[in-house]
C-alpha cells in the first residue's frame, strides 16, 4: 500500500495510458465488488502493447511485480481480464465483474481475454484476430 500512489503515477505517465478507476482518495482501494478480501484495479489503455510494456517491461513497475507474492494471495481462478472499450468509454466495476465472469465461464474470447492470448481491437484491419505475447512475466 505504501507504493500504491507511486505505482499509479508510473502508470499515468506511461505511453498509452488513458484512464484509471479511482475514488476521491485517488485510488481504487475503496471499491470492493468481490468483498473485503479483494482489491480491484481497473484501467484503460490505448492498446494491449502499451499495457504490456508498462506491466512487464517498465523496470520501475517490474520491481513491484517481482514482489507481488509477498502481498497478494494466489488465486486459482482467473483474476485478470482484458477487453476492448469504445474510445471515450470509462468501464464500470459492474462491467469488469461481468467480463471476468465471461472469461471464467467460457475461457478466452474477443469479449474477454488475457495477456497470453489477446485479440485485436474491433476496429482493426482484421478484428477479433487472436495474438499472443506469451509468458513474458519477469517475476
Amino acid at each position: 500500500m505504501n507504493a500504491l500512489d507511486y505505482v499509479n503515477s508510473l502508470a499515468e505517465k506511461s505511453s498509452g495510458f488513458v484512464w484509471r478507476l479511482q475514488s476521491d482518495e485517488g485510488n481504487a482501494t475503496a471499491f470492493r465488488p468481490y468483498g473485503d478480501d479483494t482489491l480491484i484495479n481497473l484501467s484503460v489503455w490505448k492498446d494491449v502493447a502499451s499495457l504490456t510494456a508498462f506491466v512487464y517491461k517498465n523496470p520501475e513497475h517490474v520491481v513491484y511485480m517481482k514482489r507481488r507474492r509477498e502481498w497478494f494471495t494466489h488465486m486459482k481462478e482467473a483474476y485478470m481480464v482484458l477487453w476492448w472499450v469504445p474510445k471515450g468509454h470509462r468501464p464500470t466495476q459492474a462491467e469488469a465483474v461481468a467480463r471476468l465472469a465471461v472469461l471464467r465461464a467460457r475461457g478466452v474470447s474477443p469479449e474477454a481475454f488475457t495477456f497470453k492470448q489477446a485479440f485485436d481491437a474491433p476496429d482493426a484491419k482484421q478484428p477479433g484476430r487472436p495474438f499472443a505475447f506469451g509468458d513474458i512475466c519477469p517475476a
